[in-house]
């Protein structure tokens, strides 16, 4: 785990059931130990990897960022009267500065100030070398720049560099095809100091050679339209890239957003807190070193070609990508990725904001832990939606669609929590799976699960207690299971004679004639779990097949349901163990349910 480390930043009707819904508090931390009251955390390690880290998924934005070097944003703001011009014509530029230097179509930079460029460069290079104190500021009004054989603006020595694009001015850079290996400059626009994009106006740059934009310290993009085409990484800050404004549209061989600083653990990070990117990359769209942290922005990346694609297995093109810590604490996230949508090393904390993923591997994966405690997410395609060694759904709105497994906890140290929000799920693969413990203690988590015997809509190794919340988990009856027979609040388990079709409404109703859940499946099914508060344990409740649903619907659970047209099926009695039940989460036994091991 990192240490905290300084911080510091320069940019400052019908048949009424009775309620089931509950309120969803925000709970953090939450566990079990064995035979005892549960405690769970959302922080831990595991050994998923060689490359997972330690990490707490429970850290804010702000709390990720201050343990990283702080930021340095240089003004964009000048006086006309004091900024030097520079015309360039080829190999007759001219410049009413002593401190530029004109050779051939190669116009050298050599010390602070403000400089305003225009004209075009067919062939040249403007190179900034200053040795001394105090920021270059270039000001790109209405600029044309190719090289042939190395970048079109490259800083080779500065304190601080600002680059400002006029308002009105579009401005275009491209590089040489090829770079040497070794080659220290290596992007169309390159910085070896502290960069700061900003202005008003347009930026086309083309990376012939390799990366379009690059810093080898940080690099902060402001504002402006700029649009980066290149062979290899599209932006790249090495210490820290950060996004506080302006329309980015980047397509890359590589990387489409980077930081790739691997010496220093206070760096290497993204941040975003507002502008709008749409991203189209070969590999990862954001990939960060360290920390990837998104408050604010309208982010649409594609990588690898989508989550229609297949990708080589030593490929990584995944849309949100932090070493240590993903953050969401805001904005609007569309990720169409070949890899996992969201992915970390460490961990992964979404606490608000609005993402729609589709992924053709994970939908949210994190090594250690995941968080979910605010944000709307829609796992529209994946083969699994969440997956981490300790998972924990705190608040917000969840839904997930997945080919193999919703939810799964996977790893060392299992454990798989639900305290809070509304989480729908509709799996081919198990449900809601965790390979080590599980709770439910608040919430709404509904399971439209699988309709293969392999697998079930409920799957946990260990104990699961549910003592709060609304669970409804329907799919297949040959792995399924119910919550542990001591949990405190009460369940009840069906299991059908016969698969029922989708669309088909199944109701439970208690000795009062009351309807206290009814539920239209989505997918075909054959059993049946339940428990909220208004069930009572050791009662028997009357399980109907057919009638209607009304009210408000979350994943087919309702809140209103009519009775018309509808037969009793069975009678069960909550709680009730049925046969094959183990010492935790119980599998169901009986008619009709296929064996073997359960698949995890």
């Amino acid at each position: 785990m990192k240490l905290a480390r300084s911080f510091s930043t320069t940019r400052s009707t019908p048949h009424r059931l009775r309620t089931f819904v509950v309120a969803f508090p925000i709970v953090i931390s939450l566990g079990l130990l064995a035979g005892c009251a549960a405690t769970t955390s959302t922080s831990g390690t595991t050994a998923s990897g060689a490359s997972s880290v330690s990490a707490d998924a429970n850290l804010t934005a702000a709390e990720v960022l201050a343990a990283n070097q702080g930021v340095t944003v240089t003004s964009g703001d000048y006086d006309e009267a004091d900024a030097a011009n520079i015309t360039l014509v080829q190999s007759t530029s001219l410049s009413d500065s002593d401190d530029v230097t004109i050779s051939g179509s190669t116009i050298t930079i050599t010390a602070a100030g403000t400089y305003v460029l225009s004209g075009t460069l067919t062939d040249g290079q403007v190179v900034v070398n200053s040795t001394g104190d105090g920021v270059v500021r270039l000001v790109l009004d209405g600029v044309d720049i190719t090289s042939s054989t190395t970048a079109a603006i490259a800083v080779t020595a500065a304190d601080e560099v600002s680059v400002v694009l006029a308002a009105d001015s579009s401005n275009s850079l491209a590089d040489t095809l090829t770079y040497a290996t070794d080659a220290d400059v290596n992007a169309a626009l390159f910085s070896e100091a502290d960069l700061t994009i900003s202005g008003t106006g347009a930026l086309t740059v083309t990376g012939n050679g390799n990366d379009g934009i690059a810093s080898k310290d940080g690099l902060v993009i402001e504002s402006g339209a700029i649009t980066v085409n290149a062979i290899d990484d599209g932006i790249r800050g090495k210490d820290y890239l950060v996004v506080n404004g302006g329309e980015l549209t980047v397509t890359s061989g590589g990387d489409g957003l980077k930081a790739d600083n691997e010496d220093d653990a206070d760096r290497g990070f993204i941040s975003i807190t507002a502008g709008t990117l749409t991203v189209v990359s070969t590999g990862d769209a954001l990939q960060a070193q360290t920390d990837l942290v998104v408050t604010g922005g309208d982010l649409d990346l594609v990588s690898g070609g989508g989550s229609t694609q297949t990708l080589a297995d030593d490929a990584s093109a995944k849309a949100l990508k932090g070493l240590s810590y993903v953050v969401v604490e805001g904005g609007t996230i569309t990720a169409n990725a070949a890899d996992d949508a969201v992915h970390s090393n460490g961990a992964v904390h979404l606490s608000a904001g609005t993402l729609s993923l589709a992924s053709a591997d994970d939908g949210i994966h994190a090594d250690t832990a995941l968080l979910l405690d605010g944000a709307t997410i829609d796992i529209t395609s994946s083969y699994e939606g969440i997956e981490s060694a300790l998972v924990t759904i705190a608040d917000g709105e969840v839904t997930v669609t997945s080919s193999d497994d919703g939810i799964n906890g996977s790893g060392e140290n299992v454990d798989v929590a639900i305290t809070g929000g509304t989480v729908v799920v509709n799996a081919d693969g198990d449900g809601f799976d965790s390979n080590g413990t599980a709770e439910m203690t608040g919430g709404t988590l509904v399971v439209n699960g699988p309709t293969n015997s392999g697998n079930g809509a409920l799957d946990v190794d260990g104990t699961f207690t549910v003592s709060g919340g609304t669970l409804l988990a329907a799919g297949s009856s040959g792995m399924a299971v119910t919550p542990s027979a001591d949990s405190e609040q009460g369940f009840v388990a069906a299991v059908l004679d016969q698969s029922l079709a989708a669309g088909t409404v199944v109701q439970l109703v208690d000795a009062d004639g009351e309807t206290v859940a009814a539920f239209e499946s989505s997918k075909e099914f054959s059993s049946v779990v339940f428990s909220s508060s208004e069930i009572e344990d050791g009662a028997e409740y009357e399980v109907y097949v057919g009638g209607s649903v009304s009210g408000t619907v979350t994943g087919g659970l309702a809140t209103a349901s009519s009775l018309d047209g509808a037969t009793v099926t069975t009678t069960v009695t909550a709680g009730e163990e049925l046969a094959g039940m183990g010492d935790g989460g119980g599998g169901m036994g009986g008619g009709g349910m296929g064996g073997g091991p359960r698949q995890n």
